[in-house]
């Protein structure tokens, strides 16, 4: 299957062994960014992974656009020119010191990019997916333009669109992100939130709690858009460094719910991504609803012991842990 991807790769730099930013004087450095994440996942998996964006013309993008390479991405339509590599910097928490990033993406050349320079006729070629986060038209006018392009050739030709709420409260406000997102929902076939998110961007708060309330929020934002499938995510934090996880599956009136997993966090970045990729993964290959969710929950899970922005488990691993392969055991 091909699942297509759009928006921006970045530089990570991050301090070492958990220092503060105010004591750093070393960075280690890898790439990566929402969408970018979820395409190298699905290599991993793989599936025909087709990245979109348009990156700086020189090494350090080229050094982005590698990485990609790297686990199997196709990065033939990224674009090129003019314009800086965004960064973000991200201090890694411990115990009760929560993680913190800081963004350095202003005026980048994916975020200055317009829809013209991409070849949409050659993007779709073939596709069978389109997914995009919160994230991207949270960049700004030209990156919401580009974005309702996407969203519009891609439902032109059949493709099935997935989009992770993924609101940042560093990168636009409520009142910026409401009204782009509801109009961005129309184009939409499944959606990735979790119950903070709906609250937050669409307004929806459950009568109940527990599961019934999570329900409800599904049910609610299903119905509200009229989606085929919507997941939600749901995250108990111990500390920074043991966290809860679990998720929901709700499509055809009925919800699917994950076991719960207590990770010792190596690397939270990305471990939503990892979810959304293995939804993908999952739908796309006929996974039952109650298969689909372990699956995307077990590779969530997994991403948290990995080192980096990217998911780097594969099929047979998710499943082996989604079916019961919790040891940590030597695989010899």
């Amino acid at each position: 299957m091909k699942v297509i991807t759009l928006g921006e790769i970045m530089l990570r730099l991050c301090p070492v062994e958990r220092e503060r930013f105010v004591q750093a004087d070393r960075f280690t450095a890898v790439y990566g960014g929402g969408e970018a994440n979820v395409a190298v996942s699905l290599a991993t998996l793989g599936e025909e992974s087709v990245f979109v964006t348009k990156v700086p013309n020189n090494e350090l993008g080229q050094a982005a656009v590698n990485s990609l390479r790297r686990y199997g991405v196709d990065t033939r339509r990224i674009v090129r020119g003019e314009g800086r590599l965004g960064i973000y910097f991200l201090e890694r928490g411990a115990s009760q010191r929560p993680d913190k990033v800081l963004y350095d993406r202003a005026n980048s050349a994916f975020s200055l990019s317009d829809e013209h320079e991409y070849d949409w006729d050659a993007i779709f070629d073939g596709a069978d997916w389109l997914h995009f986060t919160g994230i991207t038209p949270a960049l700004g006018e030209r990156a919401r333009a580009l974005t309702e392009r996407a969203l519009k050739e891609a439902k032109k030709r059949g493709v099935t669109v997935s989009c992770d709420v993924n609101y940042r409260k560093k990168l636009w406000t409520l009142e910026e992100a409401r009204p782009v997102l509801e109009h961005f929902m129309q184009y939409v076939d499944v959606c990735i939130t979790n119950g903070s998110q709906a609250e937050e961007v669409f307004g929806i708060t459950p009568a109940q709690e527990g599961q019934e309330g999570d329900i409800e929020i599904a049910r609610t934002v299903l119905e509200r858009f009229h989606l085929q499938t919507v997941a939600l995510t749901f995250r108990r934090s111990i500390n920074a460094d043991i966290n809860r996880i679990a998720g929901m599956l709700y499509q055809n009136g009925t919800a699917a719910f994950s076991r719960w997993y207590e990770i010792d966090i190596v690397d939270r970045i990305g471990g939503g991504d990892a979810f959304g990729a293995a939804l993908i993964y999952a739908l796309l290959h006929g996974f039952s609803p109650q298969e689909t969710i372990g699956f995307a929950v077990a590779a969530n899970c997994l991403k948290h012991t990995v080192e980096g922005d990217y998911n780097l488990s594969t099929a047979e691993e998710i499943c082996a842990l989604a079916h019961g392969d919790g040891t940590g055991r030597v695989d010899r």
